[in-house]
């Protein structure tokens, strides 16, 4: 905790002006240019998580100024970033958001490279926490989407996925070892999919006020280079509710299903800093997944505010597994946020979180978890 405090500090006193801005954050500044096509910014990144434990490095960010969303005033702009944590993991992502037609369409890019070291329990809902195994793998995951807006909050488009997964280490004796789990020996996931979101949140990093409501069916096949074939459904929904001046309640639903015979890195994941807190991520894999989460976040000065959280969800084999009320994985938490800059909504987050069978973890990062 105390190595924790001291990187708050570290962030407080170094971060540049624009650090930490969501990449769908609004760009309002009246010192800007009206003449000036590009904004250049240079973003120091210092994280932490149970899956990676410290994580540091650097990232640059390219405003395309002239191009932006009218509709919501969000800019065009490109995202690099380069990360090791003290795990040993090492990650290259490349962002391009472009909006195209003063906003009416939206190219959404995604390329991230990384070297991860991981844990894996085996598949799930009752693995046992000493099933425990590491294994190296690197990745190459490529997504690409393209959408429509369908006035006034709703997009609509299509996607392509790649994702290469290379399995080069794995424990002797473990449940790996055996070749039995799909992916054990390396895996690919390409295909295409459709997505549909309504979004009419106020801010995209730290919402106060509005709702999303987004749904994703992929499809991965063998005709497209993939090692299996499987479909995969995502429906996110959440909504943000102002409890009086300074409290916000603010409630997500998350499902996930596979369907047909997906690679282990394919699966449902449960738990990690956004969805499960208090979970490390990828402890429960299995085809489906739900999860149901409140937060109460309560803002007692201009920059700062405290946050409780409750939640439960499991992960199934199948539908009528996933919906009885045995073995769900509840934990709960809170933590505190500090608002880095009065002009921009970009806060810093440190939370903790306590789940079951001993599961528990600290988080700090950027921005809400949903």
């Amino acid at each position: 905790m105390n190595n924790l405090f001291y990187i708050l500090l570290i962030c407080f006193f170094i971060v540049p002006k624009s650090f930490g801005q969501n990449k769908d954050d609004v760009i309002k500044s009246d010192t800007i240019n009206k003449n000036k096509k590009f904004q250049f910014v240079a973003i120091p990144i210092i994280f932490y998580t149970p899956e990676t434990s410290f994580g540091f490095g650097a990232g640059a960010q390219v405003f395309l100024l002239k191009q932006k969303n009218i509709y919501n005033d969000r800019v065009s702009n490109v995202f690099v970033d380069f990360i090791m944590t003290s795990n040993k993991q090492f990650i290259v992502d490349i962002i391009p958001q472009i909006y195209f037609g003063k906003g009416d369409y939206f190219l959404d890019m995604n390329f991230k490279w990384k070297i991860f070291p991981n844990n894996f329990w085996g598949i799930g809902n009752n693995t046992p926490n000493s099933n425990e195994e590491a294994y190296d793998m690197t990745s190459q995951i490529l997504k690409v989407s393209f959408l429509k807006r369908l006035p006034p909050s709703l997009n609509f488009g299509f996607e392509y996925i790649y994702e290469n997964y290379d399995v080069t280490e794995v424990e002797e004796g473990g449940l790996l070892s055996t070749g039995d789990i799909k992916g054990s020996d390396g895996a690919v996931i390409s295909g295409f999919g459709v997505i549909f979101n309504l979004d009419s949140r106020n801010n995209v990093g730290s919402p106060t006020s509005g709702h999303l409501l987004k749904m994703n069916a992929q499809f991965s096949s063998e005709l497209f280079g993939a090692t299996e074939t499987y479909n995969k459904f995502i429906a996110d929904l959440r909504t943000y509710q102002k409890l009086g001046e300074n409290s916000i309640i603010a409630l997500q639903l998350y499902y996930e299903g596979n369907y047909g015979n997906p690679p282990f890195q394919g699966l449902a994941w449960y738990g990690g800093g956004n969805q499960a807190r208090g979970y490390y991520q990828g402890r429960y894999i299995d085809k489906t997944l739900y999860l149901i989460q409140g937060e109460y976040r309560y803002r007692f000065k201009p920059r700062w505010a405290i946050a409780g959280y409750g939640l439960f969800g499991k992960v199934a084999n199948d539908q009528k597994q996933l919906f009885s009320l045995n073995d769900l994985k509840p934990s709960a938490g809170g933590g505190l946020r500090f608002k880095l800059l009065k002009t921009q909504d970009t806060w810093v987050r440190l939370d903790a979180g306590i789940g079951v069978d001993g599961s528990h973890g600290i988080y700090f990062g950027i921005n809400e978890a949903f």
